[in-house]
């Protein structure tokens, strides 16, 4: 299985593919997005493009996106809740499936436990997937976190 995961933001956004099995999963690429500084709707139209140009490039056999939560600063959640609009528009235009996750079951599947903090998400990504050299933002390794979360629940449903 394929898997195109996208760690959705409005400033910066984590994209992953990944296949493979989840004992053994296998990197095909990753970046982190930071559309320029501008219009909301200039900003979302770069993560549309982006995603669609990666559905077009990499062909996965799922959509894997973080669930949104919300936190205390409403405006962040709402800037990423459109943020994941424009990540579930290009989905839904290239007929892809789409699965969330909770950022807790994300953190279980990889580092062992749902409360994990981001430094142990990010130290146990690299020894679950071979990475090529290079650095990686913190959004990067949560999109990879997402992406391997997704191959260890083969049949996944909103956790």
């Amino acid at each position: 299985m394929r898997v195109l995961a996208i760690d959705p933001g409005f400033d910066r956004l984590g994209i992953a593919v990944v296949e493979g099995d989840p004992s053994c999963p296998s990197y095909i690429w990753s970046a982190c997005v930071e559309p320029a500084s501008g219009e909301p709707s200039e900003r979302l139209a770069t993560v549309f493009t982006v995603v669609k140009k990666a559905l077009a490039a990499h062909s996965p056999d799922i959509l894997a996106i973080e669930a949104l939560f919300f936190s205390t600063n409403k405006k962040t959640a709402l800037r990423v809740a459109e943020a994941r609009g424009a990540v579930l528009s290009a989905a839904g235009i290239a007929n892809i499936p789409v699965r969330e996750y909770s950022p807790q079951s994300i953190k279980l599947a990889v580092t062992g436990y749902g409360n994990a903090d981001k430094r142990a998400v990010m130290h146990m990504v690299p020894k679950l997937i071979t990475l090529p050299p290079g650095k990686r933002r913190d959004d990067e390794y949560d999109a990879l976190a997402l992406g391997i979360a997704a191959l260890a629940k083969r049949y996944p449903h909103t956790q």
